[in-house]
């Protein structure tokens, strides 16, 4: 069978995977006595199979292979499958054959990270995509696919492993320096459609290629030095959204404060003053008084401008270093909290499990002990005592795991109070450095409106400029207006200061609280899983000593 299109009498035939083919196939390669102990009375284990083959199956859709979690080679070709899918639990798979389908794409391979040979050949597959995850790769069969150029299979080239490439069949195969072209670029394949490649073909290959080959990798290390910058601005990024302080080292706050100004905005509609904003947007209250040619007045609000802007910097600075040193203080107390948490648990599991082998090898004794005794009536004395052994075992367990998780919510608390005066004392300095901040901008509008009320004075007395333009001088004739909006854009910009240190105050309590409930969730889940695990080893021994009544 190929990758062609199902006929009338094929699809008579089609199928679905289920339980009774796959128990089927398991039986077909591997008959009952040679299963061992992965087949019981509830059928098999599919859990603990290895291999699967489910060739010339007619096999429509790829479904219900989700328990074989130990598989390691799974064999599907000749049948007509065409969407890669299903395959994501079965992450010990190490061999793949879907050839001989009807696959178009590349896809829901993803989760398959230890897969070794992958077999795609002989289906209709025109691009090579989706396999950035397969990092272990050695042995890649495409052949008889679509693949239409070469160049598509540079995609390979990030597979370091690789040791085999089959290409037979596809058009880029056929191009006069199809091997050549293949050799070159891929200078540590063994093997090209199961042929090796001799030292003397590699050789040509480079020489052929020399120029190609340089640009390459050039731009591959170009690539590489750009990955890595674009890592570490993230890492970077993420470091200072984990501190609570992204973009307070930098002018942002303060530029912010001016670009969201909504009645400042409107002096654009003045063509003087929206030309100016263009060239110097962070001066829009300012801009009045340098279309008056009050040079003075203009240099001494730029003065100002520029005074407010850097202390405004150098505040957002202190507390960005200052959050910086706060995380890094509550990471060592998370870190040193887990490290504590383990060496308490380890200590417990370790004292229960000395509890349970002391227990085991008295109760394997007392087993012994009853299966050679005969008369009734000491048969049911040892019966007793061993109920009463496993009572007390469970009183044991049951003390030593509430001694645990008394021990362990302790930890808990005072994980919860080192790091609660941790975020209060954060609370304080963002407070702190953001009121400073308001005090800046309560300083910076007094200012502006100072020289604001000087300048309408003089428009009062029609002391301004002759040649102002006539748009700006209408602006001054309303004093009123002038001043609510200068009001107005103080009070926005104290809001953004103000929004500011909400968002950083809230973000740190809420990552507190998250933390603290996941730890508690997270150590209420295993005891609940621990006194299950106590009361089924319970009801095991008991079952166990019912057979000797």
């Amino acid at each position: 069978m190929s990758g062609s299109e199902v006929n009338l009498k094929d699809a008579e035939s089609l199928c679905l995977i289920h339980e009774d083919l796959l128990n089927q196939a398991i039986l077909e390669q591997n008959p009952k006595d040679e299963v061992g102990g992965n087949f019981n009375e509830e059928g098999i284990h599919f859990d603990e199979i290895l291999k699967l083959g489910l060739e010339y199956r007619n096999i429509l859709r790829i479904d219900h292979l989700w328990e074989f979690t130990s598989l390691t080679r799974l064999n599907l070709n000749n049948n007509y499958i065409e969407i890669i899918e299903g395959l994501d639990r079965l992450i010990n798979l190490t061999w793949l054959d879907l050839s001989f389908n009807c696959i178009e794409k590349i896809e829901g391979l993803e989760s398959l990270r230890k897969l070794e040979l992958l077999n795609l050949s002989s289906n209709k597959i025109s691009v090579l995509e989706n396999m950035d995850t397969l990092e272990g790769l050695t042995h890649f069969s495409i052949a008889n696919n679509l693949l239409g150029q070469l160049d598509i299979v540079l995609y390979l080239r990030k597979f370091k492993n690789m040791f085999n490439i089959n290409l037979l069949g596809n058009p880029c195969s056929k191009e006069g320096d199809y091997t050549f072209f293949i050799a070159a670029f891929f200078p540590d394949l063994k093997s090209l459609d199961y042929t090796l490649l001799d030292e003397k073909t590699k050789e040509e290959a480079s020489v052929k290629y020399h120029d190609v080959l340089e640009e390459m990798k050039c731009n591959d290390l170009q690539k590489q030095q750009a990955e890595k910058a674009k890592q570490c601005k993230e890492a970077e990024v993420q470091l200072h959204t984990d501190a609570f302080v992204e973009f307070l080292n930098d002018s942002k706050l303060f530029k912010s404060m001016f670009n969201d100004d909504q009645e400042a905005d409107k002096l654009h509609c003045v063509p003087e003053i929206a030309r100016l904003l263009r060239t110097y947007p962070f001066i829009q209250e300012g801009v009045i008084i340098i279309l008056c040619n009050h040079r003075k007045k203009a240099l001494e609000f730029l003065n100002h401008t520029l005074t407010f802007e850097k202390e405004m910097v150098d505040l957002c600075m202190q507390l960005f270093e200052t959050g910086l040193a706060e995380h890094k203080r509550r990471e060592k107390e998370v870190n040193s909290f887990f490290i504590g948490q383990n060496e308490t648990v380890t200590e417990y599991q370790q004292k229960a499990l000395q509890i349970l082998t002391n227990f085991e090898q008295q109760h394997k004794e007392r087993t012994v002990e009853m299966q050679k005794l005969s008369e009734g009536h000491l048969l049911k004395v040892k019966i007793n005592q061993c109920n009463d052994e496993i009572n007390q075992l469970c009183k044991g367990l049951m003390a030593l795991e509430f001694q645990m998780v008394s021990q362990l919510e302790d930890i808990t608390n005072k994980l919860d109070i080192n790091i609660s005066e941790m975020v209060g004392y954060f609370t304080e300095c963002v407070q702190g450095t953001l009121a400073q901040c308001r005090d800046l901008e309560d300083d910076y509008n007094g200012k502006v409106r100072v020289t604001a009320l000087a300048l309408l004075d003089d428009a009062s007395k029609d002391n301004l400029d002759e040649f102002l333009p006539d748009p700006v001088k209408i602006l001054f004739t309303c004093k009123e207006t002038v001043m609510d909006a200068l009001a107005t854009g103080h009070d926005n910009h104290l809001m953004k200061i103000n929004d500011q240190e909400t968002e950083m105050v809230s973000r740190a309590n809420a990552w507190k609280v998250a933390l603290i409930k996941g730890i508690q969730d997270k150590d209420l889940k295993q005891n609940r899983t621990r006194i299950k695990d106590i009361h089924r080893y319970m009801d095991h021994l008991c079952v166990q000593l019912e057979e000797f009544q």
